[in-house]
């Protein structure tokens, strides 16, 4: 088939069905024109599928079936479904299709606070080049836990809240060049190893623990898990699969961004624990016992939730008939 010849002789058909879903109100020849309109859009799709698979015509279609589709029967989701969708479905599935990445960014985070913690907490000049001895004590003695106690825990919630979820975003959305995810990692495992080092050091390594697992398992998660989805953007990029270049960046990136919106309610989560639970009066235990339920709780959407509606189809990225088709070429 021609795809030229195929364009120039229904292109009409098309731009009328395009006019009519866009028109306001539509008398009873509009709405019979419409659905005429429709039916024969759909069969040259169909045409155009079986017989030339043009992406470009294909998608260009499949979006203006999908308008045309939703002006006939007039259905519209609701807010609620919506949000519900992404939250449930869509989230924990783009979730699932980044979890090696999010499990290697984990480890280099892990490692990397693990070896700068026994490295500051055993060489005293490797922490003397950082910190003065001076600033060391008040450190472990005051600056740390003190950063929980400033102000009104509200105000220290939003904080902490809005400062957590850009750096998430910016990994999500940097992510693509394959550098900022793994130089954000490199530095806080180094944060939290130097704090980790001086606090042990000290006699205060309990103190470490008490005061950061509460907010900080779910947190540093939430982090990692940011790292990973911007570095399977980046993979997108590198080794597209069978799909052109732009493509499977597109794919990945709708995907990868729903991850980053799920990050920001997961790190509002992060922030009132920090804020809330983190500084109060309650037993050591209890605040580090809901930060292990709020962390497996995500935990569990992530890998049980997610397990199950990738197995349903679902990948987190927007549905065929909004996206258009995608249609493979050869590798």
């Amino acid at each position: 088939m021609d795809t030229d010849a195929f364009i120039a002789v229904h292109r009409e058909d098309w731009d009328r069905l395009a006019v009519l879903t866009r028109t306001r109100d539509l008398d009873a020849a509009g709405i019979d024109e419409l659905i005429a309109l429709y039916r024969r859009t759909a069969t040259h799709l169909s045409t155009v599928r079986s017989t030339n698979p043009d992406p470009v015509l294909t998608a260009r279609l499949s979006v203006l079936l999908q308008r045309a589709r939703l002006r006939i029967t007039g259905a519209r989701v609701p807010l609620w479904r919506r949000v519900r969708d992404l939250l449930w479905e869509d989230l924990p599935a783009a979730l699932h299709e980044a979890r090696w990445w999010v499990a290697g960014c984990a480890a280099l985070l892990l490692l990397t606070a693990l070896v700068s913690g026994l490295w500051f907490g055993l060489d005293p000049s490797a922490r003397s080049a950082v910190l003065t001895e001076a600033e060391q004590r008040r450190l472990a003695q005051h600056d740390f836990v003190g950063y929980y106690f400033q102000g009104e825990a509200s105000g220290f919630a939003a904080s902490v809240w809005t400062n957590n979820a850009w750096i998430a975003l910016q990994s999500v959305v940097l992510g693509v060049t394959g550098v900022w995810p793994a130089w954000m990692l490199l530095n806080n495992g180094l944060n939290i190893g130097l704090s980790g080092g001086v606090l042990a050091a000290h006699g205060h390594l309990g103190t470490l623990l008490v005061y950061l697992l509460p907010h900080g398992l779910l947190e540093l998660t939430a982090i990692c898990v940011g790292a990973g989805a911007g570095l399977r953007l980046f993979w997108a990029w590198v080794h597209p699969g069978p799909l052109p270049r732009t493509w499977a960046l597109a794919r990945a990136a709708r995907a990868m961004i729903t991850v980053g919106v799920g990050l920001v309610a997961v790190l509002l989560v992060s922030g009132l624990i920090e804020a809330f639970v983190t500084p109060s009066s309650l037993p050591a235990a209890v605040r580090i016992g809901i930060g292990v339920l709020a962390w497996a709780a995500f935990l569990a959407v992530m890998i049980v939730r997610g397990r199950r509606v990738a197995r349903a189809g679902i990948t987190g990225d927007l549905p065929e008939e909004v996206v258009g088709d995608q249609v493979a070429v050869a590798a």
